[in-house]
């Protein structure tokens, strides 16, 4: 039986993680800083076969004893939110990518055969767009002119729409949000010390992840988690631009499964690898499913026409890869899983602060 050390395993991601790699014949030890603002009471609701360790990541002496007699690790450890990031600059760096630094110094001549390290698609900035002829687009931005004029959508050379297109690994990185730049420096950090020296270092670029469990009181977190907290305090969900922008979205337990493939397939190591559902939802179709799941479907997303700073257009996932290496298949779709999902924040509660992260954005200017 292998030992696997999980960081960040009392998150979200982590405990499904967790209970994955549990129920598939690992030892499990966790190291989480449980931070207020995204775990609540998660430590509760870890397995208690998994043995949890509270430091912080930075701390190279905890992060020495955790490593201690384990096979692999699976760094999940990070402060997450492209909004936060813009002005919690140092912590989201510290946390991030100097946690890496410090989790890999310590790997240094310990027998550990594999790393997955939890990367993200915002590296990606905008993804794929090919003009109407089918014409594939490079590296494509919006103007802040058109944003500020409400232009939403992107636009050629010439003035033509482009369209948006699965987004795969080989798309050039694009980074618009500190939160993006630390989550790239995380995962070539990983694939770059793998390749020195000589251990197996795989990189998972997770799209919108959902499901039981997300922090519903943190407005820094998922999409739908953020409209729950609002739609469960009868309030409309705040939706930046017109809410036509697409994004994938991938249940948490498809994640946690990834994970665990990502640990034991023999072709996966030297890879980035896209994990999402390989579907495109509009924010505002999400809005609205998620509100008829929650039984207020008369209550109408709050469509704000202004734009988040960091925030991009399109993105959504190209998971060929992940089929082909880790022999990935997405068993959860979002329009199938919203019920369960409803039932645990009606079952949960929630403290809405959207609110105060939208006036915290605009005091910074952030939104335009």
């Amino acid at each position: 039986m292998a030992k696997i050390l999980v960081t960040g395993g009392c998150g979200f991601i982590g405990r499904h993680v967790t209970e994955e790699l549990l129920e598939n014949g690992y030892e499990v030890r966790i190291l989480d800083a449980m931070i207020d603002q995204v775990h609540a009471d998660a430590e509760a609701s870890v397995p208690d076969a998994a043995e949890v360790i509270r430091a912080d990541v930075r701390d190279k002496a905890a992060v020495k004893a955790a490593l201690d007699g384990v096979d692999g690790v699976l760094h999940l450890a990070a402060e997450v939110g492209v909004g936060q990031s813009m002005y919690e600059i140092a912590r989201y760096v510290g946390g991030n990518d100097l946690g890496t630094a410090v989790l890999l110094e310590a790997m240094i001549d310990m027998p550990i055969r594999r790393i997955v390290v939890a990367s993200s698609m915002s590296v990606y900035g905008e993804g794929r767009y090919e003009t109407a002829s089918g014409e594939a687009q490079g590296l494509v931005r919006r103007k802040g002119s058109d944003i500020k004029a409400g232009r939403w959508d992107l636009q050629g050379p010439d003035g033509q729409a482009l369209m948006p297109v699965a987004t795969d690994e080989e798309k050039p990185v694009d980074l618009a949000s500190i939160y993006a730049l630390t989550k790239y420096t995380q995962e070539k950090q990983v694939l770059i010390f793998g390749e020195a020296y000589g251990v197996e270092a795989v990189a998972l670029r997770l799209f919108n992840v959902f499901g039981a469990g997300q922090a519903l009181s943190n407005p820094y977190t998922g999409v739908l988690a953020n409209f729950a907290s609002r739609l469960a305090n009868d309030q409309p969900p705040m939706i930046f631009e017109d809410g036509a922008q697409r994004r994938d979205f991938v249940h948490v337990r498809d994640v946690a499964r990834a994970f665990r493939l990502a640990l034991e397939q023999p072709q996966a190591p030297g890879h980035v690898i896209n994990i999402g559902s390989g579907q495109a939802y509009t924010i505002a179709e999400v809005a609205s499913l998620l509100a008829e799941a929650m039984g207020v479907p008369d209550i109408k997303p709050d469509i704000l026409r202004k734009a988040r700073s960091g925030d991009i257009r399109n993105c959504f996932a190209d998971i060929s890869k992940a089929r082909e290496l880790l022999g990935f298949d997405p068993a959860y779709r979002l329009e199938n899983s919203l019920g369960p999902f409803a039932e645990w924040v009606r079952s949960t509660g929630a403290i809405d602060r959207g609110a105060e992260m939208r006036k915290q954005l605009e005091e910074r200017g952030l939104v335009s």
